[in-house]
């Protein structure tokens, strides 16, 4: 698969794998930054994806900083969407977490997804009772 990629910053390094068959694609910081202890930020990527039909993007947190506390919240990147990819940090550490330009700081991994149509019939239901509806 081939996917279009825009660089908002022509300085910005290209995502790429680590490793041949690594699930996502390192994403490189566009600036130096830095997110303190209980805080939500905003942070651009630098890039933008032309997704094909029938797959999403997401992003998560690289396990290195993941382990130090930094948070990255799942959003979708449709495949429709073509502005600029920004990240929704949060830091649950109690020490601030700084970055450098062209440090990596998540993955960006694409996936396939099902486009369906929903229908306004249930059919029969088996139960309603939920969460340990079996009894045990």
């Amino acid at each position: 698969m081939k996917i279009k990629i825009i660089k908002f910053d022509e300085d910005l390094k290209l995502p790429e794998r680590g490793h041949y068959d690594d699930a996502g694609l390192d994403i490189f910081m566009p600036n130096d930054g830095m997110i303190i202890p209980g805080e939500t930020k905003i942070v651009s990527t630098g890039i933008g994806l032309e997704l094909p039909t029938g797959t999403m993007g997401y992003m998560q947190v690289r396990t290195s900083l993941a382990k130090k506390g930094l948070i990255l919240s799942q959003c979708a990147i449709d495949s429709g969407y073509r502005g600029e990819i920004k990240m929704i940090l949060h830091n649950i550490s109690t020490e601030i977490i700084e970055w450098k330009k062209d440090d990596r700081l998540a993955n960006l991994i694409v996936i396939n997804i099902l486009l369906p149509d929903l229908v306004e019939d249930l059919g029969e239901l088996r139960n309603d009772n939920a969460f340990g509806s079996t009894g045990k």
